[in-house]
């Protein structure tokens, strides 16, 4: 009973507002006791019922099931982690249901982080009354990677990486401890991209970005495609050939580059064919979504390249929703690293980024 006074009330939040998802972390508690679940407001365990018993919310929101966190120790608390996602776009709508099921009056603070944490701050005060508890989004990106590593993913690794990725036939997914994970180079690939060189928890700084990311590629598979997600934007491009819209190498040498070690499959132009009538004639949309996924995730791995070269740091983990349900980026860029550094860059992923339709790493 006397927990309340030592631990902050329920229910616990985090929300990570992005320029193109709101991520949203709920922390359900499995250690209530009798007591406890006796003196909880109806509002409370209305909540809780709500966000555990749905795994879709409205029109655009999503609890990724296959993401939960069993069994975890939280301030001395036991209980499970579950992953929502909607649009930013849709931020206004969940303001409105946080009045309307009376969040205000439950007492609990809202930690925020992300651009919208300032952007929208005035609508949760004023609408729902509410205060977020602001925290810096790339504090919050270093500290939740390494406890997400710590903790595991319901006793398989977090983190993983590609043995041999410039060899398709013998490429195999290996854990990846970081235990000792400093320095790393930390890629952000979000509605853009940040990169970090992370020295401890507490030191780091942003090397540079681009503001090529994801909302990039999804900005233009709309407008290229018609599409209007990014899951069908994703589902195109699995299915498209972008060296249909790409011009290689080979395209313009005939074959290899040999002076330079440059490959005839490699990409000389991003849309290089597309000055020709003739190929955007015969291209298909999935070709137009493949190629600007290929052009965002060779955009990006270049330039982490180059960062890790000038930072001294050979291991480059790459995180962000851009990677979410998107295995070919994953596999291009664990290939990418590879290639260009001779083997002297290890590129690493978290499990939290992968599909809906895959089981973690056994």
């Amino acid at each position: 009973h006397k927990l309340q006074y030592f631990f902050p009330a329920f229910p616990w939040f985090g929300m990570d507002i992005g320029g193109t998802l709101v991520k949203l972390v709920y922390f359900e508690p499995k250690d209530i006791t009798a007591e406890e679940e006796q003196e909880e407001v109806e509002s409370l365990k209305s909540i809780r019922r709500y966000l555990t018993s749905n795994v879709a919310y409205g029109n655009t929101g999503i609890r990724d099931v296959h993401l939960e966190l069993k069994n975890l120790t939280m301030c001395g608390r036991k209980g499970n982690l579950h992953f929502i996602r909607f649009p930013t776009q849709d931020m206004h709508r969940f303001i409105q249901m946080g009045r309307d099921k009376n969040f205000s009056s439950l007492h609990t603070t809202l930690c925020a982080t992300g651009g919208g944490a300032y952007k929208f701050e005035d609508d949760f005060r004023t609408v729902a009354g509410l205060e977020l508890q602001k925290l810096d989004e790339l504090d919050c990106l270093i500290q939740g990677l390494l406890y997400v590593d710590s903790v595991g993913f319901n006793g398989h690794p977090e983190c993983y990486f590609f043995q041999n990725p410039s060899d398709p036939e013998n490429c195999v997914k290996r854990p990846f401890s970081l235990e000792n994970p400093f320095p790393m180079l930390l890629v952000n690939i979000g509605s853009g991209v940040s990169i970090l060189a992370v020295y401890s928890k507490d030191d780091y700084k942003r090397v540079t970005g681009t503001s090529l990311g994801g909302g990039t590629f999804l900005g233009l598979c709309c407008l290229l495609t018609g599409c209007e997600t990014f899951e069908e934007a994703l589902e195109m491009a699995a299915k498209g050939d972008s060296t249909n819209v790409d011009k290689l190498v080979k395209d313009i040498y005939g074959g290899d580059y040999e002076r330079f070690g440059l490959q005839g499959s490699a990409v000389a132009s991003s849309f290089g064919h597309m000055m020709s009538k003739e190929k955007r004639d015969s291209i298909s949309k999935e070709d137009l979504a493949r190629a600007t996924l290929v052009t965002i995730t060779n955009n990006t791995g270049s330039i982490a390249r180059m960062c890790a070269v000038n930072e001294n740091i050979d291991r480059v983990v790459f995180v962000g929703n851009f990677l979410r349900i998107n295995t070919v980026s994953t596999k291009l860029l664990a290939y990418a690293m590879d290639f260009w550094s001779n083997g002297q860059l290890k590129a690493l992923f978290l499990e939290h980024e992968v599909s809906a339709f895959k089981q973690p790493m056994k």
